[in-house]
């Protein structure tokens, strides 16, 4: 103990904060760097995340290079091989990935959070040099301008400790307090999605499909129905912060009044709400945040990468967490954990990942003028070959750039 009553710990190669996918996933690369972890979490596993619960084929590549493809298969959920997107006037085309041509291409899953955190925070806990569940960070620790540990309480006993490591990676989530310590969270409107979710029994017309439906009341965002276990399903709406303030859209009354439509109305005349609408705002990628500083580096939505056109976080979350294993494995390989050495994260995480934000950010904005959000899916739903097309761009077959230029659209019109 110190003069001041703390607990002092042993030094780390790493303390992750946060304990969800881009934590877990980080903890179980820095296992196979060799490094010495500790994680941490202010939640007790299991427990619910606000989320759209769609694992998709990017995602499940990472976890099957962790060789976990098979475990998270078999956890309760649907997998999912095919993807509805809908217009405003409720013309809908299906595409179907099982048409994908690129061999190691997978569909998707949809797993409540609840259960697919769960399962990556026990398998990190196994790999983790030490685990704490129940800690929340309150404060970082410094060594002059270097992040060098952390300061929290175990919200059992109230008991204040500081945890002292080499690298300390933000994986808090969009309100992370490692990048609020380190100056690097900042809420930009233009950079953010809103949205909420609410859980239903007995929606009718489920099957092995999730569905993108762009209504009016959230240009440019969309209503969601994806499939879970047992008759369940995940329900939502969303749109770009920006847009929502401006026309000052309620989310709860869009979703209430979406579900009322007499299109959908039918699907929900048995359906059972489970909950209350929940919300939670996600930092997109549309904005090149800085993730990277002097003994600290963030990952997944501490870092803002969410895909600003499908607003899908857990893929790149995983990238990132890979991509900062292996950067801080070499910084600490090299004696140098300052911000120029750390930099290699920052380039390695964006020259992966950065070219498709970019594009998904061009997505977010054409997806602005419905008209030809309409158009397209009107082109899609009447032809096998555009189904194709937008099969090929989920599968990365083909780059999804194709979409943000005039040719394509010049193209649909010859359909």
């Amino acid at each position: 103990m110190d003069e001041q009553g703390r607990a002092k710990s042993v030094s780390f190669d790493l303390i992750i904060v946060g304990g969800g996918p881009a934590g877990a996933v980080t903890a179980l690369y820095a296992a196979r760097h060799g490094l010495r972890t500790l994680l941490l979490d202010s939640a007790r596993f299991p427990r619910d995340k606000i989320c759209g619960d769609a694992v998709g084929g990017k995602a499940i590549a990472v976890l099957r290079e962790l060789g976990l493809e098979d475990a998270v298969a078999a956890l309760p959920g649907v997998r999912f091989r095919k993807v509805v997107f809908g217009s405003a006037r409720h013309v809908e085309a299906e595409v179907d990935l099982d048409r994908a041509r690129k061999r190691d291409f997978v569909t998707g899953f949809v797993i409540r959070r609840e259960v697919f955190d769960a399962f990556l925070f026990d398998r990190a806990r196994q790999a983790a040099t030490v685990c704490e569940e129940g800690f929340a960070v309150d404060d970082l620790l410094w060594d002059g301008d270097r992040v060098c540990g952390v300061r929290g309480r175990d919200l059992a006993s109230g008991a204040t400790r500081e945890h002292h490591g080499r690298i300390v990676i933000g994986a808090d989530g969009y309100r992370s307090i490692v990048a609020r310590k380190v100056g690097c969270y900042a809420i930009d409107p233009s950079h953010w999605l809103v949205a909420i979710r609410r859980y239903y029994r007995n929606v009718g017309g489920l099957s092995d499909r999730i569905e993108l439906h762009y209504v009016s009341a959230v240009t440019p965002g969309y209503f969601w129905i994806f499939p879970l276990e047992n008759g369940l399903a995940n329900v939502g709406i969303g749109m770009l912060s920006s847009v929502m303030k401006k026309k000052r859209v309620n989310l709860v009354e869009a979703l209430e009044a979406t579900i009322r439509d007499p299109f959908f109305a039918p699907r929900f005349a048995a359906a059972a709400p489970l909950e209350k609408p929940v919300g939670w705002h996600l930092p997109v990628g549309s904005s090149h945040r800085r993730c990277h500083g002097p003994g600290y580096l963030l990952v997944g939505d501490a870092a803002g990468l969410i895909d600003p056109f499908t607003g899908e976080g857990i893929a790149n979350a995983l990238y990132s967490a890979r991509a900062a294993a292996g950067a801080a494995a070499e910084a600490l390989k090299a004696g140098d954990i300052g911000a120029a050495s750390l930099a290699r994260y920052d380039r390695a995480l964006w020259s992966g990942i950065g070219h498709e934000l970019k594009i998904s950010s061009k997505l977010q904005w054409i997806a602005r003028f419905q008209p030809l959000l309409n158009f397209t899916v009107r082109k899609a739903a009447g032809s096998e070959d555009v189904k194709d097309r937008l099969c090929a761009m989920i599968a990365e077959e083909v780059s999804r750039e194709e979409m943000t230029g005039p040719l394509f659209y010049l193209k649909l019109l010859a359909k």
